[in-house]
């Protein structure tokens, strides 16, 4: 079984668990918090991966730093570290977004602006978003000054192009077909 099925169950039954519970995104937060955690530490990465250390130990290790969180969720991660799917957490974290967002009707949108964008501008486009996807849109930022000006959405597959590069190009090879 690939790693992101692995992952996508290991997030249904946290999310399952949450739904009981009315902590979903509580859950969420501290999925991504323990996720970001490891990753952002390669001593922490390191002793969680390590064969040498017991799981017994690496449970311990996550009780202790995560004494103020829902013991369903310190169980949670004690039954993963337990069948040895702890290099598992950005994944399943990933995932569970991706359930959070749909249970609250919500999408993910890649905004790339040619020049860095100011607040109101930011609410603005989310807000034309939420207009056309149909769907409370959170969009990420990213700038990319090839664009020259304008911007391209990614919302899942689907992209919005309305940068001047791409009128650019596309001027181009009418002028080049004539």
């Amino acid at each position: 079984m690939r790693s992101e099925s692995i992952a996508l169950n290991y997030a249904q039954a946290l999310f399952d668990l949450g739904s009981r519970g009315g902590r979903t995104e509580v859950y969420a937060d501290l999925l991504d918090a323990v996720a970001g955690g490891i990753a952002a530490a390669p001593r922490v990465q390191a002793v969680l991966m390590s064969p040498r250390v017991t799981k017994a130990q690496k449970t311990r290790i996550l009780s202790a730093a995560l004494q103020d969180a829902p013991r369903e969720f310190v169980l949670f991660l004690a039954a993963v570290v337990k069948r040895g799917r702890q290099a598992l957490f950005s994944e399943m974290a990933h995932e569970y977004e991706k359930l959070l967002d749909q249970k609250l009707n919500r999408v993910r949108a890649a905004v790339t602006v040619a020049r860095p964008v100011d607040e109101a501008l930011r609410r603005r486009i989310a807000a034309r978003l939420t207009e056309v996807v149909g769907k409370e849109v959170l969009p990420h930022f990213t700038e990319d000054p090839a664009l020259l000006g304008g911007l391209v959405v990614r919302v899942g597959d689907r992209v919005f192009d309305g940068s001047i590069r791409r009128r650019m190009n596309l001027l181009r090879r009418q002028l080049l077909a004539r």
